[in-house]
């Protein structure tokens, strides 16, 4: 994992070089991951604790798109925007998370939510935060003047927007005219000369589409230097067939391996399907784990069990949580699953040992 780490960073350097502005933040980041690799194996060998390069936290409740599918309504994180607030961690309590996640060596947080950027003020706190990039997953419909200065201000906050391939696909899935606006984010973001990526969700229907050399130039003309590709995960009944299954991902890994060849200057990312590749499921602690909005320690965004909260037992309790251990000891992290997420597929197992570990405090 952090030899991964190592291999963006490096290709993200050499992507910005005509930037810089950019290009010395690159640098000094490459030089700041260096050092937390050090401070990760270094808290292994004091405590006997394995940290984590990455987080995903889930930072706002609320989101305006009513996105098919969507897991964060599904597991109830997300609601309307005018909908009744539910409990999050306030910006100072995000802020103090991370800055202890840095102290161990942690180097990104994936910001998700909801819609993140309904969370100004938790953004403008997180930001301080500067030994950590942050990739902030917006569907990219609130990008404006306002956010284009926060992001000129804030290099370490990377936008990332969603789309779903096709104008069609995208609006189909996220609602007429959203395509339209994610690229004119897209558009306005490249003319700034600022880093940022795409986030697509993968299906049975579209991963040829999304993974074709026409759909990468046409992100790559818009100025888009990095592509996360994200498994689909069946959250709503009856759309199991649009969930990969083994056959589907070793094809679009044999697509994308091919794609990182032809494509130097941008940085593809498949999760999980990169997963195989680093010894399987990467939740619970082992690669990542998931920080919901109220705090609680879950083993990834799509497993919402917890049995601990980072604001009472910190980044190094989540890390030693009973449910986390007992994941990694009973090998969950690599039961047989047909696509998507491992953990969401067992999630009546991972309930049971949540139960067991309750029973057993």
């Amino acid at each position: 994992m952090s030899n991964s780490i190592r291999q963006i960073m490096a290709k993200a350097y050499k992507n910005v070089l005509s930037n810089p502005r950019e290009a010395r933040f690159a640098w000094r980041m490459q030089r700041l991951f260096a050092r937390s690799e050090t401070r990760r194996k270094t808290v292994f060998e004091e405590e006997g604790l394995e940290v984590p390069p990455f987080l995903i936290s889930s930072i706002a409740t609320t989101c305006n798109l009513h996105c098919k599918g969507c897991y964060a309504r599904a597991n109830g994180i997300a609601a309307d925007t005018d909908a009744p607030a539910k409990e999050t961690l306030s910006p100072d309590q995000w802020k103090a998370v991370f800055a202890e996640a840095a102290s161990v060596g942690i180097n990104f947080s994936l910001l998700a939510g909801g819609e993140p950027l309904t969370r100004r003020d938790i953004l403008e706190s997180v930001s301080e935060v500067d030994e950590m990039i942050f990739p902030v997953f917006t569907n990219g419909t609130l990008i404006g003047n306002r956010y284009l200065e926060f992001f000129r201000e804030h290099l370490n906050m990377v936008p990332v927007i969603s789309i779903e391939g096709s104008a069609v696909n995208t609006d189909e899935r996220r609602g007429v005219g959203v395509f339209q606006r994610a690229i004119k984010s897209m558009e306005m973001l490249n003319r700034e000369n600022l880093f940022f990526g795409a986030s697509i969700t993968v299906t049975t229907e579209n991963y040829k589409e999304v993974t074709s050399s026409r759909f990468i130039d046409s992100l790559r003309k818009l100025g888009c230097k990095i592509i996360f590709y994200v498994e689909y995960v069946p959250t709503e009944s009856g759309t199991e067939y649009l969930a990969l299954n083994d056959e589907h991902i070793a094809d679009m890994e044999s697509i994308l391996e091919q794609r990182r060849s032809e494509y130097a200057d941008i940085i593809f990312l498949s999760f999980p399907g990169d997963e195989k590749e680093l010894g399987g499921c990467l939740a619970s602690g082992r690669g990542f784990f998931h920080i919901g909005p109220d705090g609680s320690a879950e083993p990834c965004p799509f497993s919402p069990f917890s049995d601990g909260n980072v604001i009472e037992i910190g980044i190094r309790g989540a890390l030693r949580s009973p449910l986390f251990r007992k994941l990694r000891d009973a090998e969950a992290l690599g039961w047989e699953h047909t696509g998507g997420c491992t953990l969401f597929e067992h999630r009546d197992e991972v309930e049971a040992l949540l139960n067991q570990s309750k029973a057993s405090s």
